[in-house]
């Protein structure tokens, strides 16, 4: 007997756990429905991975930590400031 769900009177669905697992799902996935011709398919919307992902953390830490950088940045955005604060 093939995988099925019962829709609630609000119109959602339960995935079931075989299809869950074979589109790779978990909690706060999302999914597209598309509409074939005379079939509609579900399938998991998947994001493309971030390209600066592989980068982050190669410099190592900033000396100073968090405080020093906003301070360095507040500096730079003063010089541009024609008014002194």
């Amino acid at each position: 007997m093939n995988p099925s769900s019962t829709l609630s009177s609000k119109g959602q669905i339960t995935v079931p756990q075989e299809i869950r697992n074979r589109l790779g799902l978990s909690t706060g996935d999302r999914v597209e429905f598309v509409v074939e011709d005379d079939r509609t398919v579900i399938r998991p919307i998947r994001s493309a991975p971030n390209p600066f992902a592989k980068y982050a953390g190669i410099l190592g830490t900033f000396p100073g930590g968090e405080k020093a950088i906003n301070d360095w940045l507040r500096d730079l955005r003063s010089e541009d400031d024609p008014e002194p604060r």
